[in-house]
């Protein structure tokens, strides 16, 4: 067959696939892969993207990453691009358990949980209550009496509404029988601004975004909410430790466009993986003080479902309207 026939024919062909089938043999390709991160920059989730980076290209040749932020409504901005992505392999995503349910159940967004596909979990981080350093406040038994010697005064600054920070906040309330004042911010940097400027008593926030401040002097802690003492803060009392059973946190993964391609999938999924077993990506994790949790797609996904139905129970029994 002459050569310009047989190019003819191919070309064809090429042209007779599905767009997303031809998508598939040149990828990863120079473009840029973007890995949407839901919350500004300078958060801890924003930092686990950035610092992952590298080790992902590194484990997937050719690709290239650019983080692109797009913060606002509660993480629902960055969710609702990442979900209505084309699904060719050039966008990935950080989603947050539990604020990729919770807006889902106070609201009718423009994305649902089955519009994505999950690579698996990266990073299972522990909420805390933090005060600033000079607080009078040195336990929960503490902020539980001064609560209640001051119901409906007591602020506590979270990340936003329905976020884990919240949630915690409530489930204090819960346990302990107060009546604390919720303050949502958008992000972690106008809390910490609003703990130093005694606007409010109270920072709700991760431990592991929180240690290079309790480090430094900004914030003290006064108890973390994980089931037993996170490693990477062994000197951090548990609230169960101190009288109240309660536990809380994010869990932090990878998604994409459900429909991307499955042989595309699988190998960000392999990529994602590889990088979790990587020493060089374990330590650099330790030293930003991000607790690692290692999940396959799989897993990560039966996690995502089963929050969604524990916290569609809770909206039922209290929302958590503001």
């Amino acid at each position: 067959m002459p050569e310009l026939a047989r190019r003819s024919l191919m070309a064809a062909g090429l042209a007779a696939l599905p767009l997303a089938a031809r998508g598939q043999a040149g990828w990863p390709s120079e473009r840029p892969i973007s890995f949407i991160v839901p919350f500004p920059p300078g958060g801890g989730t924003d930092v686990m993207a950035r610092a992952m980076i590298p080790h992902m290209e590194r484990h997937l040749p050719g690709a290239r990453f650019v983080v692109l932020n797009r913060p606002g409504a509660g993480a629902e901005v960055g969710y609702t691009a990442l979900a209505s992505a084309a699904p060719d392999g050039h966008t990935i995503g950080v989603v947050i358990i539990p604020s990729l349910q919770t807006v889902t159940i106070e609201r009718t967004p423009r994305y649902r949980l089955e519009d994505l596909a999950y690579l698996g979990g990266v990073v299972d981080d522990p909420g805390g209550f933090f005060v600033a350093p000079d607080s009078p406040l040195r336990t929960p038994a503490d902020l539980v009496a001064h609560a209640k010697a001051n119901p409906d005064k007591v602020a506590v600054g979270t990340a936003g509404i329905g976020s884990d920070d919240h949630l915690l906040m409530m489930g204090f309330d819960r346990a302990a029988g107060t009546r604390l004042v919720h303050v949502p911010f958008a992000g972690q940097a106008p809390t910490i601004t609003a703990l130093l400027g005694r606007h409010i008593t109270v920072a709700a926030m991760n431990i592991g975004e929180s240690l290079e401040l309790v480090k430094q002097g900004q914030v003290r802690p006064l108890a973390q909410a994980s089931p037993t003492r996170s490693a990477l803060a062994p000197d951090i009392p548990t609230f169960r430790e101190q009288g109240l059973d309660l536990t809380g946190g994010v869990v932090r993964g990878i998604a994409l466009p459900a429909a991307t391609p499955a042989p595309i999938r699988a190998r960000l999924e392999a990529a994602l993986l590889a990088t979790m077993d990587d020493p060089a990506w374990q330590a650099e994790a330790a030293r930003l003080y991000q607790p690692l949790r290692r999940m396959d797609g799989a897993a990560f996904t039966q996690l995502v479902h089963q929050e969604a139905e524990a916290l569609r129970r809770l909206w039922q029994e209290r929302p958590w309207k503001d």
